[in-house]
């Protein structure tokens, strides 16, 4: 089966840049250049920083370039439940957040030229059940409350009804490694300096942070971001937080009179999302995730058919397809469903994390990089600070999320210490992706190749024979 995602294979290669080698002094450090990591440097430089990205592999190889590439503001069912839980003024700072992103990746691409394929397309969160409809209508009710242009409705463009949708108009959808390619091009112009294939091995922080290198270099900065999906320097309060899932995605050329118009996401069980790319020639990609997963957990082949089979089954043209592309994207998730941004720990004030993003990365992504930088300059910060803070208050509601995710850490790591094969993280055991042909860990979501080399963090260090 042949594994790789559309974006990193219909992408130009992009410049190269050069492993790091040696030591190196800058005003910040960013570790990982995914959106997080390059939107963070570049709004850095324009704000005239000394910044330097680290990047293990290439630019966008990691979450970014694995995604759906869905820049929306609607995401599944959140803004009912930030309305409950945190109150309207909550729910309209994420809003604020999500459509600041729509605007700044539409802005620079327009200014820069840049074709990273944008179309502004509608988002639609739905369900078959009719049991749900009302669940849907308040949603609606509440990302309207919150600022956007969301309506409930009964019609969709999708070849099958729907009980009920929230339609959100506007949103967009782009190509995740063009436009990073773009960004990593821009802030280099700016000043910035971008370092692939130079993995970082541990941090030591303070007024004078320091970064050890895997091939021995040391890099000193006032200040590190890390911008690395899950963080590979994690304090224990935020650790606890943090949980990972993969998702499968599966993508056919269908005829364009085949391919759905908006963007789709069901909140039923069993989630699948939809979206389709151009491709040229009166065809599209039509993308469809789901089959989401704890990493090492197998089965991933079954997955693979089922999810296929329902797009077979569910959406015209993709059955014919001569060829189909998969790939796997992987999420971290918070037990509030809110990303985590901005300082590591409560004692720290030269480490910042982005992470905590769910599924949908690449609107947060954006957001977060202009949330650092007002961290980081003295900016004026923005609506979404203190909602999107890794400090913040654990709710007594959340403890037993909590428990329930730790309980399964211990479980596999007390299966590490029996079984041998362990990651080098934290000591978890290892589960096979036979699809893949990766090591994966399911308490963080390391990931290694099967000779043993490290594909993602957070481990650094390869498997031990």
């Amino acid at each position: 089966m042949h594994v790789r995602s559309y974006w990193m294979e219909s992408a130009p290669p992009g410049v190269v840049r050069p492993p790091l080698e040696g030591d190196l002094t800058a005003d910040v450090v960013v570790v990982g250049a995914g959106i997080a990591g390059l939107c963070t440097a570049r709004e850095l430089a324009r704000a005239g920083r000394d910044v330097v990205v680290l990047e293990a592999d290439r630019i966008a190889a990691g979450v970014s370039g694995h995604t759906t590439g869905k820049l929306t503001s609607l995401h599944g069912l959140c803004y009912e439940r930030l309305r409950e839980g945190r109150g309207e003024a909550e729910a309209a700072a994420y809003a604020a957040a999500q459509e600041d992103a729509l605007r700044e990746v539409s802005r620079f691409c327009g200014e820069r030229g840049i074709d990273a394929e944008i179309e502004r397309r509608p988002a639609y969160t739905y369900t078959l059940d009719e049991a749900r409809a009302g669940t849907i209508r308040a949603e609606a009710a509440a990302a309207a409350a919150a600022g956007l242009r969301a309506t409930a409705v009964t019609r969709t463009d999708l070849p099958y009804p729907v009980a009920a949708a929230v339609r959100v108009e506007d949103q967009a959808q782009f190509h995740p490694r063009r436009f990073l390619l773009a960004l990593a091009d821009d802030l280099v112009a700016l000043g910035g300096r971008v370092h692939e294939f130079t993995r970082v091995t541990g941090l030591q922080e303070g007024a004078d942070c320091r970064l050890a290198l895997e091939g021995g270099g040391t890099v000193h900065a006032r200040d590190v971001v890390l911008a690395t999906h899950f963080p590979i320097h994690c304090h224990t309060t935020l650790l606890m937080r943090l949980s990972v899932r993969r998702e499968l995605v599966v993508a056919a050329p269908v005829e364009e009179h085949q391919a759905p118009y908006g963007m789709y996401l069901t909140v039923d069980q069993g989630v699948r999302s939809v979206r389709t790319a151009p491709l040229g020639e009166g065809r599209r990609l039509l993308i469809v995730a789901g089959e989401g997963f704890t990493p090492g957990s197998g089965g991933v082949p079954e997955r693979y058919a089922r999810l296929e089979g329902w797009a077979r089954d569910r959406l015209p043209g993709f059955a014919d397809a001569p060829t189909v592309h998969r790939w796997a994207a992987q999420d971290v998730h918070t037990t509030d469903g809110l990303p985590c941004v901005g300082h590591e720990h409560p004692d720290t004030q030269h480490v910042y994390v982005a992470t905590g993003f769910g599924g949908w990365g690449l609107s947060n992504g954006v957001a977060a990089g202009r949330l650092l930088t007002a961290h980081l300059t003295g900016a004026p910060r923005p609506a979404w600070t203190e909602l999107f803070d890794p400090r913040r208050v654990l709710p007594v509601r959340e403890l037993p999320e909590v428990v329930r995710r730790q309980a399964g850490v211990a479980r596999h790591y007390a299966a590490g210490l029996r079984h041998g094969r362990r990651c080098t993280h934290m000591g978890c055991e290892l589960g096979f992706d036979e699809t893949e042909q990766t090591w994966q860990c399911p308490c963080h979501g390391s990931r290694f190749a099967s000779d043993g080399t490290v594909l993602q963090g957070p481990a650094t260090r390869p498997l031990e024979d």
